[in-house]
């Protein structure tokens, strides 16, 4: 079991800092209520609804998980231990029981659920009361069902929201997500945390007590449910989209906010008990046994050099420790997340991107085209006429020149300068033709007259 269900201490250990949270400048020895000072550091109203609303979504908390939650930067639980008394003595909240950790576990009393029901907003799910029962003897008895699972879930939304990742308003347990075959998928926890960078994440939290087979089922199931189309979509439309646009057509997409990335809603699976080689090995057999639902597809084109992955139709799955997030000193930031299908740990918002979706298309496509554009100019290159008299190679408006007429010209195999020259060489020659004609003509004419005058003369 975690560090984050381990008994409360009255200080941190020397050089520790708990999950997701920063170092702090004060001395040592400092507390949040000073055992030898005067001064007394009472809860605040500000903490009082903080932790009526975490309870009246969690139902269950021990005042560890809750500073984790609500005050990560505090050096440990006693104020938040305080403030959960101050609320015990007005009726709002009380111990259900005490674990076999040393934690006690607070619920909500019936006021107190009245009282974070007004404080919660409407479209977050109230947890249900857990109502105090009594024998025959009129004794209350002794709370059962809490067991490890429950405080993994809670423990996991903790040091999540410890590292930044929303706030306890952020979270929601055992959302249901109906299947048309009758079969309804409870999310253990839902995340909405944008500022962090998610906008939306399912967590399915795992002891490693149940067979791989039945985390898998979860994974298609959630897939299946993705794959819903919305209520009066057009079928045809859905089945002409591409990339992104698909997700126009489906359920989620009118529950969840858009992920902002290639996907649908990512899944984190959170693992913790047992032996960390045990965990290993779960999280490689679940990763082999899953490829169907996180690998996603090739993308068309991809035999011309193009080595991008569709991932709009697939699940981004990821998964980590809770004994990996809380030995981390970054905590939940840190990198302590691996997605399914890759090697490295990366942190939530590295794993959860696709550098080898779109945008390595946009590249591999823009290289591909400039691929081609070189190969056909060479091709032309290589059918680019040379001048039969110089050598030289035909310039690009020679080479249109000649290819303009349907008719081969007299000088269609020389290059501009060469034809030019020929051009010219030949109207020189035309000119020295037509001058030794014109002479010649004279010559002729001239002669013709004085014949003419010699028969006149005879005839006189």
């Amino acid at each position: 079991m975690g560090p984050s269900i381990a008994p409360s201490t009255a200080t941190s250990p020397a050089g520790a800092i708990s999950a997701g949270q920063p170092r702090k400048s004060r001395g040592r020895d400092a507390f949040d209520n000073p055992p030898s000072s005067t001064q007394v550091w009472k809860p605040t109203g500000v903490r009082r609804k903080e932790v009526l609303k975490a309870l009246g979504i969690f139902q269950r908390a021990t005042a560890d998980q809750l500073w984790r939650m609500l005050r990560p930067t505090d050096r440990h639980d006693r104020l938040t231990r305080d403030t959960l008394n101050a609320l015990k003595k007005t009726g709002m909240t009380r111990v259900e029981t005490r674990l076999e950790s040393g934690h006690q576990l607070w619920v909500l009393t019936e006021k107190g659920h009245k009282e974070a029901k007004l404080l919660l907003p409407k479209n977050v799910r109230m947890s249900a009361l857990r109502k105090l029962e009594y024998d025959d003897e009129g004794k209350p008895v002794k709370a059962e069902g809490y067991d490890e699972h429950a405080a993994a879930v809670t423990s996991t939304a903790a040091v999540l929201t410890g590292a930044g990742y929303g706030t306890p308003l952020s979270w929601q347990t055992e959302i249901a997500h109906r299947l048309p075959y009758g079969y309804t998928q409870y999310a253990d926890l839902t995340m909405r945390a944008p500022d962090a960078g998610v906008p939306a994440m399912l967590l399915e939290v795992d002891r490693v007590n149940e067979p791989v087979d039945e985390l898998v089922d979860k994974l298609r199931r959630y897939h299946d449910w993705f794959e819903l189309l919305a209520p009066k979509v057009d079928a045809n439309k859905e089945r002409a989209a591409q990339g992104a646009a698909v997700h126009d057509f489906r359920l989620w997409s009118r529950i969840y906010p858009p992920t902002g990335r290639e996907g649908y809603v990512p899944l984190a699976f959170v693992f913790t008990g047992k032996t960390d080689a045990q965990r290993e090995s779960r999280m490689r057999r679940l990763e082999q046994a899953a490829r169907t639902y996180v690998g996603g597809e090739p993308y068309p084109g991809r035999g011309a050099g193009i080595t991008a992955v569709d991932y709009h139709q697939a699940v981004p799955v990821v998964v980590t420790e809770l004994e990996r997030i809380t030995a981390d000193p970054a905590g939940a930031a840190g990198a302590v997340w691996r997605r399914l299908g890759r090697e490295e740990w990366q942190t939530l918002p590295e794993a959860l991107d696709n550098p080898d979706g779109d945008r390595l298309y946009a590249v591999k496509r823009r290289e591909a085209r400039d691929r081609r554009v070189e190969r056909e100019a060479a091709e032309r290159e290589a059918k680019r006429p040379v001048c039969t008299r110089c050598g030289a190679k035909f310039t690009d408006d020679r080479w249109r020149e000649t290819e303009r007429s349907s008719w081969p010209g007299r000088w269609d195999d020389l290059c501009g300068a060469c034809a030019e020259a020929s051009v010219a060489r030949a109207d020189a020659e035309r000119a020295t033709q037509r001058q030794a004609e014109d002479v010649a003509a004279g010559t002729t004419a001239e002669a013709e007259v004085s014949k003419a005058r010699g028969l006149f003369r005879r005839r006189g």
